[in-house]
């Protein structure tokens, strides 16, 4: 039986996140998801008057290409794909996941091959293109959730079909503030961090560019992060979980990182000299995600939260300068059952254990 929910989402993707208008290429990524989504996106796209097209891959093959790639051949492959993101006008990414650490067995310099050579493809999307990313709901998602696999797709139709346009005047009023807004000051449990973001300014993310959604975000400048921080959110990269990270800073450079997994983190972070300065700075809200799933989609925008994230910055208003094959959304929670915290903008407090206190915020909570 045909599920109308497909329909409701492709819509969404196609008319409010991308915006697609008529004549404009469109390019549908698959990963790992059944084609009923995507023939709902193929039919979506021809109703709006845009032309799809379709890339299909799986975990499985993606592997196996990554495990012994050689230079020549993921530079030539980095080639195609970048030659027809540059054909593309909006770009929407579905992606699945059977297994989250399908890749934990990739060697990690052929992953850091994989990323240095497809990162020109990934800034193409994002600063030349239309593109939403979101998750395809899977047993193995609901078991990462702890719920069942019929809870965790009511879940997701749930969170990917809110209504985003009712978090613009919270997310205005933020990203005015962040916009004017010097010194941050961060303090929670293992945490007493401190930047700056002036002259950078602030997007608000709401339906655009990720489903689920719900954050607004910048840089710091790329030299002003003194202090620690310790993530309470567990994590995964390149596919081997972390837990328990842990960050300090000297001049905007990462100088100490601990996990339960140290020495893994530390080579990620010794990919390229990018990798160990912060390219973005986030505050989420999504009321409907309170938990983590080590789901990176769905951990930013936990209500409460906030990401600090080593790597590459977004090119744009909200861009350092930071370049580094790595982008990796590390998240901290601060809400009271999580250990609480507070935020301050230039000395007042703006969130505290997680609940936005300024005026003009209140709507986000």
């Amino acid at each position: 039986m045909h599920d109308p929910r497909l329909d409701q989402l492709a819509r969404q993707l196609v008319r409010f996140s991308t915006t697609v208008r008529k004549g404009e290429n469109v390019l549908v990524d698959l990963y790992d998801t059944p084609p009923e989504m995507g023939i709902a996106l193929i039919r979506a796209v021809r109703e709006a008057g845009g032309v799809p097209f379709v890339n299909v891959n799986e975990a499985r093959l993606v592997r196996e290409l990554y495990r012994k790639a050689s230079e020549p051949q993921m530079s030539a492959q980095a080639d195609v794909l970048l030659h027809q993101m540059k054909k593309m006008q909006a770009y929407i990414a579905v992606r699945g996941s059977h297994n989250i650490t399908e890749t934990s067995d990739v060697p990690a310099d052929k992953m850091a091959l994989v990323s240095k050579l497809l990162r020109p493809v990934i800034n193409h999307r994002v600063g030349k293109t239309k593109w939403c990313v979101l998750r395809w709901p899977t047993p193995a998602m609901a078991q990462q959730a702890g719920m069942s696999t019929e809870a965790f797709e009511d879940f997701f139709f749930r969170v990917s079909l809110l209504d985003y346009r009712k978090f613009v005047p919270g997310m205005k009023a933020l990203k005015a503030l962040m916009d004017r807004t010097d010194l941050v000051e961060i303090t929670g449990p293992g945490t007493d961090l401190r930047f700056s973001i002036k002259g950078l300014k602030a997007i608000a993310c709401g339906g655009q560019y990720n489903i689920p959604d719900g954050e607004v975000f910048t840089a710091p400048v790329r030299k002003s992060v003194e202090g620690t921080i310790s993530y309470n959110a567990p994590t995964i990269y390149q596919g081997t979980n972390f837990d328990s990270i842990k960050l300090s800073f000297r001049k905007g450079r990462i100088t100490e990182a601990t996990a339960n997994n140290s020495a893994a983190l530390n080579k990620i972070l010794d990919s390229d000299d990018g990798a160990r300065f912060i390219g973005e700075f986030a505050l989420g809200f999504n009321p409907e995600i309170r938990h983590p799933m080590r789901d990176i989609l769905f951990d930013e925008k936990i209500a409460g939260s906030f990401h600090f994230t080593p790597g590459q910055a977004y090119e744009g208003e909200a861009d350092n300068g930071n370049r580094s094959q790595v982008h990796w959304d590390m998240v901290c929670i601060q809400r009271r059952d999580y250990g609480g915290g507070e935020i301050r903008f230039d000395g007042k407090l703006v969130r505290k254990d997680g609940v936005f206190v300024a005026k003009g915020l209140e709507s986000l909570n």
